[in-house]
């Protein structure tokens, strides 16, 4: 291949996409064991080639040159073949980091700056930090004197940033620190992108605390290496759409409201619109169990029933790039939306309540009006828009994708 990633797992990479955005189709991911390496690089059979986990470190000794940067960290994620067959080592993950510093508003700049993990991006993260001036740079590891117990003690820790896979897709409820129990900080980083907003970011963010996930890094250190790759330049226009377009497609759209305000309907025909997989919660409830909603309270009780629907959302609330419909009680328990809200837009449904089915609905049937005014400060607290759908469902929907791509909404 001319050009590429390698590492150990790359499932859920996309590289390929911001490659192909920036205009390189000829992008493609390689899993390799680490007894592989050798022979790749003795091979040189590529023009360009990304490396990540767990083999920034390893690929060292198997170039024939280092730049500067790359060599002081003693990481390397960009490897270009010279016009000669000379292999040269970059660190293009150091450029991602100072663009998602600035992405975020988070300035390290006379900050005691706290790193959790010590692996390759930990090395990238404490370059960057002395670059840009940090009073003081400390880093937690498992092992280590400053560990995970031992790293509260530091209540003057302004940037937190964690470089560990904590909180990382398929483990989304992962948390690597509670931010609430550092007094002075000042803005929270996590590298890891997948979901768009971790834990660790949203319990930030919850803080008032500027915070950002690790997408802008990973996009403007790929921007680097495809500058590294044609000898190029990339206006600042193109990765900022770049990023953008890549935020917009891994992106849910989760839909709640009242039950009967039409949120499969208009699910449905979202999906279709956006070019998005869709999920309906209470049919892949039905799925999974053999049991409706319906029959599991009236069978089971609510206390059960919304116990199993957690367990489902926590599933579907991993996923990326989809429609996700609720049911009306999805909003009840707090860390169904928690989950939901890390790679998703919220939108609520509303529609006159008149006009709401209540069929086969037993949660409806001691009244519509009740139910609603139980659970109305719940949708308006979660919901990033809220449209009416009191007309064309398929308006209903372009409306809704109309309104979410304008909203620029914080990584």
């Amino acid at each position: 291949m001319s050009f590429g990633l390698i590492g150990a797992k790359l499932g859920h990479s996309c590289s390929p996409r911001i490659h192909a955005l920036l205009g390189n189709g000829d992008y493609r991911l390689l899993e390799l064991d680490e007894s592989a390496l050798g022979k790749f690089f003795a091979a040189r059979d590529f023009r360009g080639i990304n490396v990540t986990i767990p083999y920034k470190r390893a690929v060292l000794p198997l170039l024939d040159q280092v730049d500067e940067r790359a060599s002081r960290i003693g990481a390397v994620n960009t490897v270009v073949r010279g016009p000669d067959g000379c292999l040269i080592g970059y660190n293009t993950d150091f450029d991602g980091f100072q663009a998602l510093c600035a992405y975020a508003g988070v300035e390290l700049s006379g900050k005691r700056v706290l790193i959790l993990g010590s692996g390759g991006t930990s090395q990238t993260v404490r370059a960057a930090a002395e670059a840009a001036g940090a009073s003081e740079i400390r880093t937690v590891s498992r092992s280590g004197a400053l560990n995970y117990e031992t790293m509260y003690g530091l209540r003057d820790t302004e940037v937190l940033v964690n470089t560990t896979p904590v909180g990382m897709f398929p483990d989304n409820d992962g948390c690597p620190a509670d931010p609430a129990r550092f007094p002075n900080l000042a803005g929270v980083l996590d590298v890891v992108y997948n979901p768009l907003r971790t834990e660790l970011v949203a319990r930030a963010r919850a803080l008032g605390l500027p915070a950002s996930g690790g997408l802008p890094m990973l996009v403007m250190q790929a921007v680097r290496a495809h500058e590294l790759f044609f000898g190029c330049k990339v206006e600042p226009q193109t990765a900022a759409r770049v990023l953008q377009t890549i935020a917009d497609e891994r992106a849910d759209y989760v839909l709640i409201g009242m039950p009967g305000c039409g949120k499969t309907t208009v699910g449905t025909l979202l999906a279709e619109q956006s070019g998005r997989r869709f999920f309906d919660l209470d049919a892949e409830i039905a799925a999974r169990s053999g049991r409706t909603a319906a029959e599991w309270i009236r069978t089971r009780g609510e206390d059960a029933f919304r116990a199993y629907e957690s367990e489902v959302c926590a599933s579907l609330a991993a996923e990326s790039g989809a429609v996700i419909a609720c049911g009306g009680g999805t909003v009840t328990r707090s860390e169904n939306m928690r989950r939901l809200c890390r790679n998703g837009t919220v939108i609520c449904l509303t529609r006159p309540l008149d006009a709401l089915a209540t069929a086969d609905r037993p949660l409806s049937a001691d009244g519509v009006a009740h139910l609603y005014k139980a659970r109305r400060p719940l949708y308006e607290a979660y919901a990033d828009l809220t449209v009416e759908n009191d007309g064309d469902p398929a308006q209903t929907a372009r409306e809704i994708l109309a309104r979410v791509r304008n909203r620029k909404e914080p990584l």
